[in-house]
């Protein structure tokens, strides 16, 4: 079986590693914690950590989970406090901190 190594983040990384998944091949993803977009930014200068948004996106992409645990991760909050953070964001921020 052959290794893929992406190097990358946002968008370009999500379609690519979505695209790749398809193929019977081992992947690894490097992925940039440069973004400092929305619920991204306001979880970096917030709490201080990593900014976590392109790797929720990655994870997401090579994910064979249900659709309803995609929908989670992508899931964005519309009011109180939260809003426009992230779910996924959210979570992995946490995980950063324990």
């Amino acid at each position: 079986m052959k290794n893929i190594v992406t190097i990358g983040g946002g968008t370009g990384s999500f379609t690519l590693l979505s695209g790749l998944k398809k193929y019977p091949i081992n992947i690894s993803a490097i992925v940039s914690m440069a973004d400092d977009g929305g619920s991204t930014g306001r979880l970096r200068d917030e709490l201080g950590v990593l900014p976590p948004g392109d790797i929720r996106q990655c994870l997401v992409a090579l994910s064979n989970s249900s659709d309803t645990l995609r929908e989670l991760m992508n899931y964005r909050f519309e009011n109180g406090g939260l809003k426009g953070h992230n779910f996924g964001n959210i979570l992995l921020s946490a995980l950063e901190k324990i």
